[in-house]
């Protein structure tokens, strides 16, 4: 990883300066997605089409495309100099984005049930993306971030590491109350109920952008900040679509509940 690095970058400065340069590219493709999604759902799930290529078993997909997110972190910290993950807050940080993608990698793809399969273009895009981020979020709060020793206690790390927290329970509850919608051998969609969905029709959606948010936050940087705002876009999106498909499916959907803020959206 060392010689990689190296080889990759002539010096720190560089790096430092391309993670910069990365951050700054996500907020530009953020912009670009969002006009995209005007126009078009995120091809995967209940938008699938084989025009995006051949389908992938959405379990394979989902561990294969989330892995590089708790992979390459690790072994930028365990092959690599992490100057800085002897300071708290760095710590803290970087187990916020491990702890998600713990989950998402090595317990969400194989709790699925049932699930279309993921067409490859889609699969390919959220393989790249989290080798892209992976790296960007964990190597600049590993190598570069300073805090001020007294950072655990800044009101902006309380709230955002609360925000956190928040919205990674909530992604999940509202992932369980999904994945219990249908008794063994049932098929077909049907109306969430429970938790927050009783408020919102995209629940774990809200509880992603929430944590993600919250690590903005807490983190305080233009990378944390840019992979928020990807979130936000691409799951409000599929929230809003998601919202509109209830209730054309369903004649008795919740007139009252909104698509992703509670009595606002």
């Amino acid at each position: 990883m060392d010689a990689l690095l190296s080889w990759l970058w002539s010096s720190e400065e560089e790096e430092l300066k391309m993670l910069d340069f990365m951050a700054y590219f996500m907020v530009f493709m953020a912009v670009c997605t969002f006009l995209s999604l005007l126009f078009q759902n995120v091809p995967y799930g209940r938008y699938a089409s084989s025009k995006y290529g051949f389908p992938v078993n959405v379990k394979l997909a989902w561990f294969v495309q989330e892995l590089p997110s708790l992979l390459l972190p690790l072994c930028l910290m365990f092959w690599e100099s992490s100057a800085k993950m002897s300071q708290l807050p760095n710590q803290l940080l970087v187990t916020m984005f491990l702890c998600h993608y713990f989950q998402r990698t090595l317990i969400y793809p194989f709790v699925i049930r049932g699930g279309k399969s993921t067409p490859f273009v889609s699969f390919a895009l959220a393989f790249v993306f989290c080798i892209y981020n992976g790296y960007m979020q964990v190597r600049y709060l590993s190598h570069y971030a300073e805090y001020p020793a007294y950072w655990v206690t800044h009101p902006y790390f309380i709230v955002g590491s609360a925000l956190w927290l928040t919205g990674w329970l909530l992604n999940i509850h509202s992932d369980h109350i999904l994945r219990n919608l249908r008794k063994p051998g049932e098929t077909g969609y049907k109306i969430p109920r429970g938790g927050m969905f009783e408020y919102v029709s995209a629940a774990n959606f809200l509880g992603e952008i929430t944590e993600w948010t919250g690590f903005a936050v807490a983190a305080q940087s233009v990378h944390s900040a840019a992979f928020a705002l990807f979130t936000t876009v691409v799951l409000s999106s599929r929230a809003v679509a998601h919202h509109k498909w209830y209730l054309t499916k369903f004649e008795d959907y919740p007139k009252s509940r909104k698509a992703l803020i509670p009595f606002v959206l």
